[in-house]
């Protein structure tokens, strides 16, 4: 399971907030990854606000990102903003990217 995790990541850093030039597992928007013995995947993410503009589009985007694993046979979004997101779930390379350190 732990493999098809890891690739999840990696799958997920190539979604780009579009509005931040930072994948949105950097940004911290990702809190977690989990692969059942039926390999059907579980993402629960948030976003940067319940206002965000791609409110509606990234939720689905993560969801076709994440099936598209090799290995992967269906994925379940489970959108939450319980805790809300702030500036210092990003990961040090992401405040870096973008001047927060």
């Amino acid at each position: 399971m732990k493999k098809l995790e890891d690739k999840i990541v990696t799958a997920l850093k190539t979604i780009y907030d579009p509005e931040i030039p930072v994948d949105i597992y950097e940004l911290g928007l990702i809190y977690d990854v989990d692969v059942n013995e039926h390999n059907d995947a579980l993402v629960i993410m948030t976003l940067t606000s319940p206002n965000c503009p791609v409110a509606e589009s990234l939720p689905k985007d993560v969801e076709d990102r994440v099936k598209s694993v090799n290995g992967i046979n269906n994925c379940k979004i489970d959108l939450t903003f319980e805790p809300p997101w702030t500036r210092d779930m990003m990961s040090e390379e992401a405040k870096l990217e973008l001047g927060f350190l």
